[in-house]
């Protein structure tokens, strides 16, 4: 029998709230100053391929939420829908711990994130200790108090900004490739002559360039509150998935040939190269643009995510799955998930200033944002397996779309794992340093946090509480009684 839930408003925004919580999560500006740099620090010239490649993944990816928010409407997002895909609901905590794992890493792409943006963008700035501290609290204040106050206010802002964003990243690159002129080249989207090599940085670099446009199905943690669930969040994650490829891919390309082919190393221990090169094109008009745009991406970025974060704890805590019953408490006035948010931010503040006073908050970034792209890789594993479970429960099941597809980006996502793996393995033996020891145990507390945690909670729910994981994930806001 499934329980009654209420607390979240219904019909509280439109899809155009639904598109830019999506991109909100993406936050392309922030994506192009500072997480490409990752990934020109491991593909060089060949970025611009690991880019498309993690977009063509995450779009195969998408696939399942897509489906989904078709049959299940529940603020639980991935966690509800491997939660509900069995009667035994057995799919559910590991699925739960994994995208647990990836929310209090992954605020680091905003917390770190910002903080070293701002922290390097003037040498004045950057030779006063520890003041990014202050960065990242300011920046997790903001975002704990704004997601505090409800729905509407925070995400009608994102929206309105988030448009601009795309718009101002499309003018510039485009700006950028014409003055470049004839130092344009077809080189970025070639196979290097190294294949074995190459090609393993290029699906390494995918990792990084999966996390540029991860976050466009969490639009779905918002399903109990948009208008008409069942059509608006299918259409949401389809526009932000192209808009986030039009925003990121051009602009990708603009900064190899802009910062030059034959100096692409240089590109990824620059600071805040991105800035550099805008401002050599575009002038010190678009160095101001890029700068207020990417503050403004990470902002948003972390309402997005605190958004997602917490409608998706409050769903898990109401089914009594991982997370205490106190989780699940509701602003009786803002009707917001309050507890979820402050716990969330608490935790995910306390980890970041560790990790950044250890190895600076730019590197820190980087080495949890590894772990990130592993834990929702594996998310994403579960919710295609989930869905071919869950259709067939209901008798929806079509081969093609719930088969098919979400067998297709089980094995690409696999694949990326494995070379993530291969290649952290490789700099861990070849060259053992601090920076690479750090992402090998980032790797390993992953995989121990996933998988053994996961079993480990699974086992305790199916022995223990049973009746438990039966009823989790079961809840549907268009089958409620209101």
């Amino acid at each position: 029998m499934v329980r009654r839930r209420s607390g979240l408003k219904r019909n509280s925004i439109g899809i155009m709230q639904g598109i830019f919580q999506s991109m909100g999560q993406v936050a392309p500006a922030a994506d192009i100053a500072i997480l490409l740099v990752a990934t020109f620090s491991i593909a060089g010239s060949r970025t611009i391929l690991s880019v498309i490649f993690g977009w063509l993944v995450y779009a195969v990816f998408m696939v399942t939420p897509y489906q989904f928010s078709k049959y299940k409407a529940n603020a639980g997002s991935y966690y509800a829908f491997a939660a509900g895909s069995t009667e035994s609901g057995k799919l559910g905590p590991v699925t739960a711990l994994s995208f647990m794992y990836y929310d209090i890493t992954g605020a680091a792409f905003g917390i770190l994130g910002l903080s070293s943006f701002i922290f390097l963008i003037s040498p004045r700035i950057t030779a006063i200790p520890y003041i990014w501290i202050l960065f990242a609290g300011a920046f997790t204040a903001y975002i704990t108090i704004v997601t505090y106050i409800g729905i509407k206010p925070s995400l009608g802002y994102n929206a309105v900004a988030g448009l601009a964003e795309v718009l101002f990243l499309v003018i510039g690159a485009i700006i950028i490739i014409l003055r470049v002129g004839p130092h344009n080249s077809i080189v970025p989207f070639t196979l290097p002559k190294n294949l074995g090599v190459g090609f393993s940085a290029i699906m390494f670099g995918a990792v990084f360039s999966i996390l540029d446009f991860t976050g466009t199905g969490i639009v779905t943690t918002v399903s109990e509150e948009i208008k008409d669930p069942k059509r608006n969040i299918g259409r949401s994650i389809l526009y932000a998935m192209i808009l986030t490829a039009i925003a990121i891919i051009p602009a990708t390309y603009a900064l190899t040939v802009g910062w030059g082919i034959s100096n692409i190393g240089s590109f990824a221990s620059a600071p805040d190269a991105g800035i550099i090169v805008f401002g050599k094109y575009l002038g010190p008009i678009g160095v101001i643009l890029l700068i207020i745009f990417t503050v403004n991406s990470y902002l948003t970025n972390g309402v997005s995510k605190a958004t997602a974060v917490g409608r998706w704890w409050y769903s898990a805590a109401g089914d009594n799955v991982i997370f205490p019953k106190v989780i699940a408490r509701i602003h009786p006035k803002y009707r917001s998930p309050y507890m979820a948010i402050i716990v969330w931010s608490i935790t995910s503040f306390v980890l970041d200033v560790l990790m950044g006073l250890y190895f600076g908050p730019k590197t820190a970034a980087f080495i949890l944002e590894a772990g990130t792209g592993i834990s929702i890789i594996i998310v994403h594993i579960m919710a295609n397996t989930s869905l071919t479970y869950y259709t067939r429960r209901i008798n929806r099941f079509e081969f093609l779309k719930h088969a098919l597809a979400p067998a297709v980006a089980t094995i690409i996502g696999i694949v990326v794992i494995y070379f993530t793996v291969s290649n952290i393995w490789t700099r861990w033996i070849t060259n053992p340093t601090p920076v690479n020891d750090a992402y090998f145990a980032s790797f390993i507390i992953t995989i121990l946090w996933v998988v053994v945690g996961g079993l480990i909670v699974t086992l305790y729910y199916s022995k223990k509480r049973p009746e438990v994981l039966k009823n989790a994930g079961e809840f549907d806001v268009e089958n409620a009684k209101v």
